[in-house]
């Protein structure tokens, strides 16, 4: 049977569900679908064997960092889709939106980037700080000659226990070079800083709460103040093509990496970009004349 065969079924997107759009001028509602499905098909990926005959043989730990990053990508997906589907929470899918793109460009790195030691500096960069922490944990400890609190012991347990999955030594963790950042994982794949300012900069805004976002998503305008918003930030139209842009190009990082026959691979690739396709034909409408000379400033 076909790989593709097994995969979730896009959404019919009829001809009176975009002509309701255009008269409303709201595209979210098939937008949405379309989101939808990309976050179903991220499942579909994440829960690929790693003995499956399609595949190579990737190592354990490198497998269940990319089948991470993939779960959590698609959770993230379906958590907004649950957030937005009457049309609230856009300040919260912002910030989630944010999350999605920095796991989707870590799995992009780790798929695509040739140095040799992108796996253990990714899971080695998470460990410094439980290690940091154990020692933290130990030290009080030895104050008080070695009695331990029970939350203590239990937190040691926890620490010891993320170690042990990472496969990697505590010396090792420490050792291992610091991983890059986001800013440098994007230039080093070879995209405009565009892309970073967008997904992870502004972003940003959402997650801190610094000024542009508490405007945009927590105060408007009443007599002269600003005074706090009610419940009723909508989720942007952009968020419904941004996001699965860069989830879809994460997913055909992975089938590149861990698929054995390229041909496979590529069969995956070009439905992926078939979905691509489908979501900026109805982007093209959206975004109308934006992306023409302005006749002023």
């Amino acid at each position: 049977m076909d790989a593709l065969e097994a995969f979730p079924k896009p959404p019919k997107i009829s001809e009176d569900d975009l002509k309701k759009a255009r008269e409303i001028g709201d595209y979210r509602p098939v937008l949405f679908e379309w989101y939808k499905y990309v976050g179903s098909l991220c499942v579909f990926l994440a829960v690929l064997r790693r003995d499956s005959p399609a595949l190579r043989n990737v190592p354990a730990q490198e497998y269940s960092a990319l089948v991470g990053l993939l779960n959590r990508c698609a959770r993230l997906m379906l958590a907004n889709v649950a957030l937005s589907h009457k049309g609230f929470f856009g300040e919260t899918t912002a910030i989630l939106d944010r999350c999605i793109f920095e796991s989707a460009i870590k799995l992009i790195w780790l798929c695509e980037t040739s140095e040799s030691d992108r796996f253990r500096r990714f899971i080695a960069d998470g460990l410094k700080t439980e290690l940091e922490f154990k020692g933290k944990i130990e030290a009080n400890i030895a104050e008080r000659g070695g009695a331990a609190l029970t939350i203590e012991a239990r937190m040691l347990r926890s620490i010891d226990k993320y170690i042990a999955a990472s496969g990697l030594a505590s010396a090792e963790i420490l050792e291992t070079k610091k991983l890059p950042d986001l800013a440098s994982m994007v230039d080093a794949l070879g995209h405009d800083r565009l892309l970073y300012l967008i997904g992870q900069k502004i972003g940003s805004h959402h997650v801190h709460g610094t000024w542009p976002s508490l405007r945009m998503h927590y105060l408007e305008e009443e007599d002269g103040e600003l005074r706090p918003r009610d419940h009723d930030c909508p989720t942007h139209v952009n968020q419904y093509v941004f996001v699965p842009q860069v989830v879809l190009n994460a997913m055909s990082a992975f089938v590149a990496y861990v698929f054995a026959q390229d041909g496979e691979a590529a069969c995956f690739v070009s439905f992926f970009d078939s979905v691509r396709h489908e979501i900026n034909a109805i982007n093209k409408e959206v975004v109308g004349n934006d992306f023409e000379l302005a006749n002023e400033v």
